[in-house]
């Protein structure tokens, strides 16, 4: 008998002959079925496949229909994701798939939205013979979404034409929903994701964009699964993934949930019903225990009812939305928990569109509340700004007023201000050509010392020569007197050559005076001819004399290297157009800095760490370029810091102790080399020596 769908289950039916094999001959009428199995369709399972995974063999059944069904046209129906060829009295009625009987390769069959083959207008009474031939395959699939248990074998059903239009019709309709569900879905996720990334503040946009999308995937993954193009493996695969997506939609829904309603989020509740919903996901998979899914589900929705209920009383503006939509949500899965009870009792067409009507309410509920919650947040957000827009108006008024008023204030306090800072400029002119002359007269007074032991030696030369020729000039009035002029010659000639040498040293001594004066001097600013390795080599004896003479123990190697190419008479590197009162003190400061420098890491070093073996050396040398002249200043000290070396020629600033140093030096000299249109650099390796570099002008 025909149910309330005109439909016949004919898989349930029992008088199914069933054999495992491949044999043609067996679709025949009239055949012997001795050794064939009272099986029905559906009891294939898993474990009848060979080693190949591979599933074959015929079922027969014996069908006569009697006069109630009259010449009422039927449709044979045969669900399966093998392949399978029906037979009918003998003859081949269809073939889903390809079973490999037109000798080509197997190929499954998918069962979805298959519409019925015409069967037969019956004669009542008539005994008809139909006869299966199938093969399946086990999927090869991880997690397969079949049990062990499952049937693999065909499911033939016999239909009369009323369901025909009724079915296939509502499969449109309800592709018309599934896309529905889908096109909103993934609209929304993507406004969603825009808006938070254009608003990354607002945190909980985040969460509301991913929990969208994992609504949109689910609808979108779940319309897939209603394509015929899909093979079993990637349909078994569709499914793997849109449950899972399904599943990630509950601890999404209860943290936005706890986010929104600005409550705690219970981070150990989490992840202990993440972890259920994992091992409910494996088990899902594998099609065991739906009853820990349900328990899962159930406790999700007292969670969420928990975070509605006590946030009630604190809910306010766009907090609302996101209530009403949980709400909204879980009438309609109730409702389509009834649905789905009513379903497994009978099918009327009735039940399932509102079935489907129930799955468009979960689905589209809740995101479509997450989208009025956002909008009214927006809202408010506006509000707040246009508020806090308001208040800073009204407090910038209530500024611009005040600032009218000290306005006046202000101005009397600018002018005497100005003229503190006109008065203070003036001590600052004063302090700083005070401390210029300081730095001028701390060289002058590192200069003394030298000038003291170069003067020392051309005055003893004098004074020892005047002592020779005064017992010369005694001994010329004994020859005188004895008449011995060959020796008178004699004496005349020594006393003529000291006094060449008083002479000589006389000039010398007059020479380092001269000197020390022009450097104590205010320079005049006008360049003149210089000598360049002459006030180097000068500078370099005095500073280091200077040095002895304060410290007994101090000593070092000085090392020149003058470019003496060229004669100073062909204007060659030894006459260059220069102040040099001023670069004479520059080269000073460099050779003093130097001597300070390799002296330090002489006291520094002991014996018995290398001190014996470090030798202080400081080199002072010449070069001449195509257009410019090149003085370096080089020691093998400790060298300078990376961390200073910016800042050596900035004013005032120093390594030495305090005491010890103006911090003046290397700033007077760098004004003075940008002064005569050059440059000064410093290459240095700290720990191992270091090396100022001077280029200036040949004209």
């Amino acid at each position: 008998m025909f149910d309330k769908n005109q439909v016949i289950i004919l898989f349930t039916l029992d008088g199914w002959l069933f054999r495992e094999g491949s044999n043609p001959a067996w679709s025949g009428l009239n055949i012997n079925t001795t050794g064939w199995q009272n099986v029905k369709p559906r009891q294939i399972t898993k474990k009848m496949a060979d080693k190949e995974g591979r599933i074959e063999g015929w079922f027969r059944l014996k069908i006569r229909l009697d006069s109630s069904f009259g010449d009422m046209p039927l449709y044979l129906s045969v669900f399966n994701w093998g392949a399978a060829d029906i037979y009918v009295d003998g003859n081949l009625f269809h073939s889903y798939g390809n079973t490999g009987i037109n000798g080509k390769a197997y190929k499954g069959s998918n069962p979805i939205n298959k519409r019925p083959i015409s069967f037969i207008h019956s004669r009542p009474d008539k005994e008809h013979v139909v006869v299966i031939h199938f093969i399946n395959y086990i999927p090869v699939f991880p997690l397969s979404l079949i049990t062990e248990d499952a049937a693999m074998g065909p499911a033939p059903l016999l239909s009369g034409p009323a369901l025909i239009p009724n079915t296939y019709d509502f499969n449109k309709e309800n592709a018309i929903y599934q896309t529905i569900w889908v096109a909103v879905s993934i609209t929304l996720s993507l406004l969603f994701w825009l808006l938070a990334f254009q608003n990354p503040r607002e945190k909980n946009l985040r969460l509301i964009a991913l929990c969208s999308t994992c609504f949109g995937l689910s609808a979108l993954l779940g319309r897939i699964q209603e394509s015929s193009a899909l093979s079993l493996a990637a349909f078994l695969t569709v499914s793997a993934i849109q449950i899972l997506f399904t599943i990630m939609m509950v601890p999404l829904v209860l943290v936005v949930l706890a986010k929104v309603f600005k409550n705690k989020v219970p981070g150990k509740l989490i992840i202990f019903l993440g972890t259920l919903l994992i091992i409910a996901y494996y088990n899902l998979l594998v099609g065991h225990i739906m009853l820990l899914t349900v328990l899962i589900a159930i406790a999700a929705v007292i969670i969420a009812l928990y975070y509605v209920f006590t946030s009630w009383k604190r809910l306010k503006g766009a907090q609302w939305a996101i209530g009403a939509g949980v709400l909204t949500t879980l009438f309609w899965v109730l409702l389509w928990g009834i649905m789905t009870w009513r379903e497994a009792e009978t099918t009327p067409l009735t039940i399932r569109y509102a079935l489907i009507i129930a799955i468009t309410g979960i689905y589209l509920s809740f995101p479509l509340s997450l989208l009025v919650y956002v909008s009214v947040r927006f809202r408010e957000i506006i509000r707040e700004v246009q508020e806090n827009a308001r208040k800073v108006v009204q407090v910038t008024e209530e500024k611009r007023q005040q600032s009218l008023n000290q306005q006046q204030i202000l101005e009397e306090e600018v002018k005497r201000q100005t003229a503190d800072l006109r008065a203070t400029l003036e001590n600052l002119r004063a302090t700083q050509a005070q401390l210029i002359q300081s730095e001028k007269m701390a060289s002058l007074g590192e200069l003394t010392a030298g000038i003291a032991h170069e003067i020392q030696n051309p005055l003893n030369f004098v004074n020892n020569f005047s002592e020779v020729n005064k017992e010369l000039i005694v001994e010329l009035k004994d020859e005188i007197d004895k008449g011995n002029i060959n020796a008178v010659k004699s004496i005349a000639t020594d006393v003529i050559e000291n006094e060449e040498k008083i002479n000589y040293h006389g000039k010398r001594a007059d020479a380092i005076v001269k000197g020390m004066l022009q450097h104590s001097r205010t320079s005049t600013g006008q360049k003149e001819p210089t000598d360049i390795n002459a006030l180097a080599d000068e500078y370099l004896r005095l500073a280091y004399h200077g040095l002895r003479a304060k410290d007994k123990s101090f000593n070092a190697t000085m090392k020149t290297d003058f470019d003496e190419s060229l004669s100073a008479d062909q204007a060659g590197i030894g006459n260059i157009n220069i102040i040099p009162q001023d670069i004479g003190r520059v080269i000073l400061n460099l050779i003093n800095n130097a001597f300070y420098a390799v002296d330090e890491k002489k006291k520094a070093l002991q014996p018995s760490k290398g001190g014996a073996e470090y030798e202080p050396t400081v080199t002072v040398s010449t070069k001449k370029g195509k257009d410019k002249v090149e003085i370096r200043v080089k020691d093998n000290g400790n060298g300078i810091p990376q961390k200073v070396l910016d800042k050596i020629f900035q004013p005032f600033f120093t390594t030495k102790p305090t005491g010890q140093g103006t911090g003046l030096g290397l700033s007077l000299s760098y004004d003075i080399i940008k002064a005569h249109g050059g440059e000064i650099k410093v290459e240095t390796k700290e720990g191992e020596f270091s090396e100022f570099i001077i280029h200036l002008p040949l004209k």
